[in-house]
């Protein structure tokens, strides 16, 4: 009885890569130093006003100048969402 013919499998190719594409992002490096600078005029607004004991930085706020330095730490946060 003759045998059948083996039937070769085809070696394997990889699929083929797909060509990358530039991702355009818009140039936004002043986000991270503005973001950097809210943290810390935030920070130094609050540290003043303790170290001061109230004095400074605006004396007519009185304990509303912890609700302005936490509001700067808050912008810094809202501009780090705009970060790439």
């Amino acid at each position: 009885m003759p045998k059948s013919r083996i039937r070769k499998k085809a070696d394997f190719t990889p699929p083929p890569t797909a060509k990358a594409t530039d991702i355009r992002l818009s140039n936004r490096n002043w986000v991270a130093p503005v973001m950097l600078a809210m943290f810390l005029v935030g920070l130094a607004w609050i540290v003043l006003y303790y170290v001061t004991g109230g004095d400074l930085p605006v004396e007519a706020l009185g304990s509303w100048n912890i609700a302005v330095g936490f509001g700067f730490i808050a912008a810094g946060f809202g501009f780090s969402t705009q970060w790439k």
